[in-house]
């Protein structure tokens, strides 16, 4: 018979919740729903990177048939929406699991339950997505934002359902999410952090919780009036018995235009944790810095109207559109050039990390000055629903967001697995996706202004046409390779790689006070915080002391 002191650790090991898998499975921790959020939606990333592929593969030369006319259609559809709704948002959201406790000084998030149903439903949603392949009729093929009446009258397949259904269950993902942030972040803070003391990443992630609270519920609004018409016989959208398409656009873009910002303020809270350091300076003008992400994420709100400059609005509310779009990007523009100035006469260390962040900084900017001109509706109404907004939209999201994403992965996983990144793999990935992505994405630009149309199945022989889809196409399968050079890091390094130090880059946030990989309970002790770089303080009192 055991003894007292022998039954606990007897319980420990019998318990099937403490395996090596089904330990994942169960967990409540937040660093590896962290993980497990970051790893899932990077599966995601390589299924829709396929998918990209295939669009590309299709677009090489002209009357191409890899695909027929209607996979194309559901390729391109599942394509977006897996980019947006199944790795952009929900990789962020693991980031800020993984991190807000750690930056702030908590032991875990506020609902830690809460928190792993918020993956799972992830999960869920992603597997529904996936699955409506097999559908009657294929998977939803009206687009990723699925414009009624297309969506509606005219996609009679179970595909178009299973779409709704999992953006429903993806909804009530990040609801879950947004609200575990907002309560964490608001109030499990350490002593001595205030608000103008906390790291800028977690700024970022506190906009991003709210704006998700707020604007998901309208998609769930629009989501559910579509089903509706679908099959309970309501006509909300279509104009034949008193409905309005319009009102469904209304809809989606009161939701589809702070998700924007909801996908990119993170990435530049990453670029602005990453900056600072490999530059050996301070972030220049941290309150500009925070009010001007309070800004964006306000403003947000205020501009959606300018993705429907075609559908004949009043030319008031074009103007105001149009203005509040340009008024948006002075916040942007203070963002910019805070960075620049940190960058300004100092230490610079071209790290991995820091090559993905002047990435980010180039490739942004080259998107907000396209959107820039999307903004003025004379001009929209030449360029709407080509390539040039593919172009920009793909400078904005994957030349802002994933460079801002693959920067904040070679930047914190040391501190989430404890090993570095192979530093020549790193930038090799760097390069090839950098030098992929413009080939790739830039001469859309030429082909909107030559007025290729979005979602366009084949093209004839003949012209530039030609030339540039052949550019971006090759410049596609370069940034695969840049990919999988990536993959191959991790492999390597999983092993292999040089074992990381409590912080490794000589940061100035909390979370490099934790051991590499943290324990479950983060911290043994946290120290008073007194300002917004407390391990920056933490070194001085040591080296005053002489203990450093």
């Amino acid at each position: 018979m055991a003894t007292r002191a022998e039954t606990p650790a007897l319980s420990y090991r019998s318990d099937w919740r403490q395996g090596r898998v089904t330990s994942w499975l169960t967990t409540v921790d937040h660093k590896r729903i962290g993980i497990l959020y970051i790893c899932t939606a990077l599966m995601f990333f390589a299924a829709g990177g396929v998918l990209a592929l295939l669009i590309r593969s299709q677009l090489a030369t002209p009357n191409e048939s890899i695909v027929t006319r209607g996979s194309y259609n559901e390729v391109v559809t599942i394509h977006g929406t897996t980019m947006i709704f199944l790795v952009i948002v929900p990789i962020l959201a693991g980031f800020g699991n993984f991190l807000v406790p750690l930056m702030i000084g908590a032991r875990d998030m506020a609902f830690p339950r809460l928190n792993a149903l918020s993956y799972w439903l992830y999960v869920l949603g992603g597997a529904i997505l996936y699955l409506s392949f097999l559908a009657k009729g294929g998977a939803a093929s009206s687009g990723w934002t699925s414009y009624a009446p297309l969506s509606t009258l005219h996609s009679p397949g179970r595909g178009e359902d299973l779409w709704i259904l999992s953006l429903h269950v993806l909804t009530l993902s990040s609801l879950a999410g947004g609200v575990n942030f907002v309560v964490t972040i608001s109030n499990m803070r350490a002593r001595g952090m205030t608000w103008m003391r906390m790291p800028l990443f977690v700024w970022s992630i506190l906009l991003y919780a709210w704006m998700l609270v707020l604007v998901l519920p309208t998609l769930s609004a629009g989501l559910t009036m579509m089903i509706l018409d679908r099959h309970a016989g309501t006509h909300f959208f279509d104009p034949a018995h008193g409905g309005s398409p319009i009102l469904y656009q209304n809809v989606f873009w009161f939701f589809g235009h702070p998700e924007v910002y909801i996908m990119i303020l993170p990435a530049m809270g990453i670029v602005s944790e990453i900056i600072p350091v490999f530059a050996r300076k301070p972030i220049f003008g941290y309150k500009a810095v925070v009010f001007s992400t309070v800004a964006i994420g306000l403003l947000a709100f205020l501009v959606w109207g300018h993705h429907m400059f075609a559908v004949g609005l009043p030319t008031r509310l074009d103007s105001f559109f149009m203005v509040s779009s340009m008024v948006i990007a002075v916040p942007t523009g203070v963002k910019i050039f805070n960075w620049l100035a940190t960058l300004w006469r100092g230490n610079i260390s071209f790290d991995t990390p820091m090559l993905w962040a002047i990435g980010f900084i180039a490739l942004f900017t080259i998107g907000g000055l396209s959107g820039i001109f999307l903004a003025a509706f004379p001009v929209d109404w030449e360029l709407t629903q080509t390539y040039f907004v593919v172009a920009h939209l793909h400078y904005v999201l994957f030349g802002g967001s994933m460079f801002g994403i693959f920067g904040g992965l070679y930047y914190w996983w040391p501190k989430m697995f404890g090993r570095m990144l192979d530093e020549r793999l790193g930038k090799l990935h760097f390069w090839f996706v950098f030098v992929g992505f413009n080939l790739t994405f830039f001469p859309m630009h030429m082909l909107g202004l030559l007025g290729m149309p979005r979602r366009i199945y084949t093209y004839s022989q003949g012209g530039l046409w030609e030339t540039y889809n052949l550019i971006s196409t090759i410049g596609s399968f370069v940034m695969a390779v840049g990919m999988i050079i990536f993959v191959v890091n991790i492999v390597r390094t999983a092993r292999s790689g040089r074992r990381a130090v409590n912080d490794p880059w000589l940061a100035d946030t909390l979370e490099w006070y934790a051991a590499s990989p943290p324990p479950p309970w983060n911290f043994d002790r946290i120290p008073y915080i007194i300002s917004a770089r407390p391990l920056r303080d933490l070194r001085r009192r040591l080296a005053h002391e002489g203990r450093l």
